[in-house]
């Protein structure tokens, strides 16, 4: 338990951040969720570009915000970027 001021302080202040950071970890995961069922479904190319997009916006806020490490969110991004490609690819080859 803390026992000085600035410590009290600061394990509030910690606590505060680390639910932000499990809200902000948990809407990325919904939103990869919903980039790959929209895949699964064979939804529209633009819907699933729409889906990706969100999720790159939350990828970049997260990385600001030094919830997960940058390199993590570069390759979170790409690789779900390649699948959206190669599912758009095989949509039009249809």
């Amino acid at each position: 338990m803390a026992n000085t001021k600035s410590a009290k302080k600061a394990s509030k202040r910690n606590e505060k951040n680390r639910v932000k950071n499990l809200s902000r970890r948990t809407a990325i995961k919904t939103a990869v969720k919903k980039v790959l069922l929209a895949i699964e479904k064979g939804d529209s190319a633009e819907n699933t570009q729409n889906l990706l997009g969100d999720v790159a916006a939350r990828l970049a806020r997260a990385k600001n915000k030094n919830v997960m490490h940058s390199n993590t969110a570069s390759r979170k991004l790409s690789r779900l970027a390649k699948k959206v490609a190669q599912a758009n690819q095989v949509a039009v080859a249809k």
